[in-house]
């Protein structure tokens, strides 16, 4: 029997988090290990329980932002993804989650199957953006991305294949489906894309490729 997937829920507001919890319990092979009612308890228990995954409000109480947490948690703990969570699709937060190493958002909106759909997501090692707030968040990173000559020029054709397909958010499944691959080889593809740009994640890659306008390549 394989190990339970750690999930911490980090909301200041209580019912939100007995709301999360309820629907996480029902979903097999998943332990809520924690909750944290605000951004430096987050830091704290992630500390010591070491979750698998931490979702995370955005706007937390006065003090240590949830985007800060975030920052603070994927650099101490790589290991630990983090999901932000928020109310409101505010391109700049996002963006700045994103930067911070956050490895999905969705909107507090979403119904309970949305939440379940990037807990398993981040669970396969896929990044997930809410398909509301993705076109405006990697256009904006595209418009104030950096000028390269050649943004690609370490990556096979291959791989620009695979990094387009991503950068249209794609799952690992339908990526192997377009280029008639095996998961197996996505998974190679994408883990390889990240060395050789010196990246972290999958969020990072989509906005990276946007940014560069891989569609014109």
């Amino acid at each position: 029997m394989s190990d339970p997937f750690k999930i911490m829920i980090a909301d200041d507001h209580e019912l939100v988090r007995m709301g999360v919890r309820m629907l996480l319990e029902q979903m097999p092979e998943v332990q809520v290990v924690a909750e944290a009612g605000s951004a430096e308890d987050a830091i704290r228990l992630c500390g010591l329980h070491q979750p698998d995954l931490v979702i995370m409000d955005i706007r937390m109480p006065p003090g240590t932002s949830g985007i800060d947490a975030c920052r603070e948690i994927v650099s101490r703990w790589p290991q630990t993804q983090v999901i932000m969570v928020t109310s409101f699709a505010n391109d700049e937060l996002i963006s700045e989650a994103i930067r911070a190493g956050a490895a999905g958002y969705v909107l507090k909106q979403v119904g309970t199957g949305e939440l379940v759909r990037a807990v398993n997501a981040v669970r396969r090692g896929e990044a997930l953006l809410d398909p509301a707030v993705t076109r405006q968040v990697l256009a904006m990173m595209r418009h104030h991305g950096e000028n390269k000559a050649d943004p690609f020029k370490d990556l096979t054709e291959r791989e620009v294949d695979v990094l387009r397909q991503l950068a249209q958010g794609q799952s690992n499944a339908e990526i192997a489906q377009a280029l008639a691959l095996s998961d197996k080889t996505v998974r190679n593809h994408i883990s390889i894309i990240l060395d050789k740009l010196n990246l972290h994640n999958r969020v990072e890659a989509a906005t990276y490729a946007i940014k560069h306008d891989i569609a014109k390549r």
